[in-house]
């Protein structure tokens, strides 16, 4: 005993040091104690000084500066170059554009819930709530899907007035240009109630004030701009929609073959500068009732007339459709959810240089400009749109189930129906956490853009889902169309969600976890830009602080999955009361093992990993498991804890 004593502290000491994520002096120091008290305590003499040389050796070389950065430092830099993804211009826009939230604490292995569990509740103004159950809810009223789906492929003429004189298209503009000025979680409570009633409404809503040129405009518009389509916007004298996708660039925006010429022409009678358009989009949702449309575009400037550089980049434009050479052709029938959608062609559309989104200064900007603004879109659409409909389809079906009977039983009463039911109640509870906690975020002034992948991706796949239990459980009252089905349409239009704003299957394969890798990663981005610095002793410097940090992080995190482990994560510090405890405690221990599962991916595969779609997919949905679980805590706590809390809180 007294020959393995020195070494049991050591190892105790250092499991202890990593799992607090104690500093290396502190680490060698705490372990020299040790072995002094090993020692006294009648150890074996040369199994202590054994020990003590082993903690000199490995503290001593990495606690020297002299000593770490040309021998250890130094060749680690090279090799890590070597292991470096290669990253387009694009890419790094993407990876740059988006902000980190509570989702960088879950990628760290030890999160700290005083982080989560202290953000305000979110809530609503006053006005925002008067809105809610005023114009809202009386729009709501005035909707008949079956009327909008099968007779007139198209809301009803009073809707659309209604929508614009009561400014549902200028939800988020500010009250300065017309606008209601309201919160980006009002946008996500006004889609979401919308939704329940009706997709089509809530598409025509929800574009305006998602990815619409009015959101780029305020981030980036010039005075002039604003003051010129802001106010049209909001008050729906101008209808938007924004042109980003066509026939060979869907997922891969950055590959529009749409491009514009700088040259001169006439505008108004005035010969001045502009851009000449050749364009072809399709799958635009409102381009055949839009009179404002945005573009995205390649501009170059063959002749110099902006100066040096010829291919200067996507860009965005401002088009009225009335320019000429522009061609709204015929309108597209997404699944029998009529909402306007159609292409859009060009060829020698003529705009001039004030029509850039943000003016000349943006030329070429236009995809950090787009990245930075679908984040936000990407976080309340879609997901509140999912949300909607799962509520929906937990109250109706709940409700059905309870009175439809069989074999002299409610439907519910089986236990067959009860598994769907509960998978319905269970993906409308997180489905709401998870769009709402999204929300909020942009309502706070963050851009998430990993968690609003997450938010995508998940919350349509739920929702899809919700609405295959509906049908299953509906029988011959969910597949027979008629003004009494209301799962039907939602049914059939699933799909829709599942394909725009970045397809599922890309999302999943490619966006949640490669985004998040780096972006939530604590060391991973500061190790790439140290080692792309342009000064020697700067690289190695930063070089050096983020490689050892990151080497501490991965010792830490391999330490505290191994306890989470072994103890099956019933001990550690962790909030909440006696029933969320554990939950806390199980997300402890899986932040740990996706911290070290990470960093074994990236050393091991290095760029390659970029490519492996089904190792990143399956690293992405624990990710995505994480932040969700920590978004229906969060809204558990914010709800009062209540026993039994119930998927459906009041609104």
């Amino acid at each position: 005993m007294s020959v393995l004593l020195p070494f049991l502290a050591f190892l105790v000491a250092g499991a202890f040091a990593a799992y607090h994520r104690l500093r290396l002096a502190v680490w060698a120091a705490l372990t020299g104690t040790l072995l002094v008290a090993c020692w006294l305590l009648g150890a074996n003499v040369a199994a202590t000084i054994t020990a003590a040389v082993i903690v000199a050796l490995s503290a001593v070389p990495l606690l020297l500066p002299q000593i770490r950065k040309p021998f250890i430092t130094t060749p680690l830099l090279k090799f890590y170059t070597k292991l470096l993804p290669p990253l387009s211009d694009t890419e790094r826009t993407a990876l740059e554009s988006g902000t980190v939230g509570f989702e960088g604490q879950l990628f760290s292995g030890k999160p700290d819930w005083d982080q989560l569990l202290k953000l305000p509740a979110p809530a609503l103004t006053a006005e925002e709530q008067a809105f809610l159950d005023g114009p809202c809810e009386d729009l709501c009223k005035m909707v008949d899907d079956w009327d909008i789906t099968h007779v007139r492929a198209d809301l009803p003429p009073e809707i659309w007035e209604y929508v614009k004189r009561n400014k549902f298209f200028g939800l988020n503009i500010p009250k300065e240009y017309g606008g209601l000025g309201f919160s980006a979680l009002m946008n996500h409570k006004v889609i979401q109630k919308l939704a329940s009633i009706s997709t089509v409404l809530s598409s025509t809503v929800g574009v305006p004030n998602s990815l619409g040129p009015a959101e780029l405009l305020m981030h980036y518009g010039t005075d002039e701009q604003k003051q010129q389509y802001l106010p049209r916007l909001a008050d729906g004298r101008e209808v938007p929609c924004f042109a980003l996708t066509g026939p060979f660039a869907g997922s891969d925006a950055t590959s529009i073959p749409d491009y514009g010429i700088v040259c001169m022409g006439e505008w108004n009678g005035i010969n001045v500068l502009g851009i000449k358009l050749t364009l072809n989009k399709r799958y635009i949702t409102l381009a055949p009732v839009a009179s404002l449309i945005g573009v995205a575009f390649r501009m170059y400037d063959p002749d110099g007339l902006l100066g040096d550089k010829r291919d200067i980049g996507i860009s965005l434009a401002l088009v009225p459709r009335d320019t000429a050479g522009l061609d709204i052709g015929r309108r597209h029938f997404p699944l029998n959810s009529p909402f306007q959608n159609g292409p859009i062609h060009g060829k020698d559309v003529f705009v001039p240089l004030s029509q850039l989104i943000g003016g000349e200064d943006y030329a070429g900007q236009g995809w950090r400009m787009l990245m930075e603004c679908l984040s936000i879109g990407r976080s309340i659409t879609l997901p509140s749109t999912a949300s909607g409909g799962s509520k929906m389809g937990a109250v109706a079906v709940g409700s059905y189930a309870r009175i439809r009977k069989q074999f002299g039983l409610s439907i519910g009463r089986f236990e067959g129906v009860e598994e769907a039911l509960a998978r319905i109640a269970g993906n409308a509870y997180a489905c709401s956490a998870l769009s709402e906690a999204t929300a909020a975020a942009v309502a706070r002034g963050e851009n998430p853009a990993v968690p609003s992948t997450i938010a995508k991706y998940h919350c349509t796949e739920m929702g899809r889902k919700a609405s295959l239990d509906s049908m299953d459980i509906l029988g011959g009252k969910g597949i027979i169309l008629g003004p009494r089905n209301f799962a039907g349409r939602p049914y059939q239009a699933s799909p829709i969600a599942i394909t725009v704003e970045g397809a599922n299957i890309m999302t999943r394969s490619l966006m949640i976890f490669g985004q998040g890798a780096i972006l939530c990663h604590p060391w991973v981005m500061k190790e790439m830009k140290a080692a792309q610095l342009a000064d020697p002793v700067e690289r190695i410097d930063k070089f050096d602080a983020a490689l050892f940090g990151h080497i501490g992080f991965a010792i830490s995190n391999a330490v505290r999955s191994w306890w989470y482990g072994l103890t099956g994560s019933k001990i550690g510090k962790a909030p909440g009361d006696d029933d969320t405890r554990r939950y806390f405690r199980k997300l402890n221990r899986y932040s740990a093992a996706l911290a070290v599962m990470a960093d074994t991916s990236m050393l091991l595969l290095g760029g390659k990993l970029k490519f492996k779609e089904s190792l990143s997919g399956r690293l992405g949905d624990v990710l995505s498991q994480l932040y969700i679980t920590s978004a229906m805590l969060k809204r558990h706590q914010d709800a009062g804890s209540p026993v039994g809390d119930q998927p459906l809180q009041p609104e």
